[in-house]
């Protein structure tokens, strides 16, 4: 397995791998209506214009994971880390986690799930991340915040 940036012809692929990826967690919070699933190819060709995005490519050319950020000052904003399903758990998100921050290098990261998501938290502290704000996104859904600053030696301090 390999990390590429994403090009423009990857995009339907990275949107079906994101709506079979993101279905666990529509399922977790119990709502189809949270962004990663109701995302058309047109948003995501928007998107594409102002992130840095990265892929995980299998040896055949499967497109098997993703993750995406946007930098604002000196804070790199990651967003929808992604692995298929069944390849879950092999520390592929770990890797993209990693490659996200070494390309976007900055003073500090931070991105947000659910805070039902006890197994993507884990994986986010596990790199160095630490809950900062929680709060209700939408009816139902309570998102948590989390934030890894470099030369600190806590990120929450």
């Amino acid at each position: 397995m390999k990390i590429f940036a994403v090009k423009a012809e990857d995009l339907p692929a990275i949107l079906a791998l994101q709506k079979q990826a993101f279905e666990s967690e529509a399922r977790l919070v119990g709502s189809y209506e949270i962004p990663p699933m109701t995302q058309t190819l047109a948003d995501l060709e928007q998107e594409f214009a102002t992130r840095v995005m990265l892929k995980a490519v299998m040896d055949d050319g499967e497109i098997v994971g993703s993750v995406r950020a946007k930098i604002e000052n000196t804070t790199a904003h990651i967003g929808r880390l992604m692995v298929k399903p069944e390849l879950q758990g092999q520390g592929i998100g770990t890797r993209l986690l990693a490659a996200i921050e070494k390309v976007c290098a900055q003073n500090r990261y931070e991105l947000f799930t659910s805070a039902k998501s006890r197994r993507n938290v884990a994986l986010y502290e596990k790199a160095g991340y630490c809950a900062f704000k929680e709060a209700e996104f939408m009816p139902g859904v309570r998102l948590v915040w989390l934030q890894k600053s470099i030369g600190f030696k806590k990120s929450c301090d």
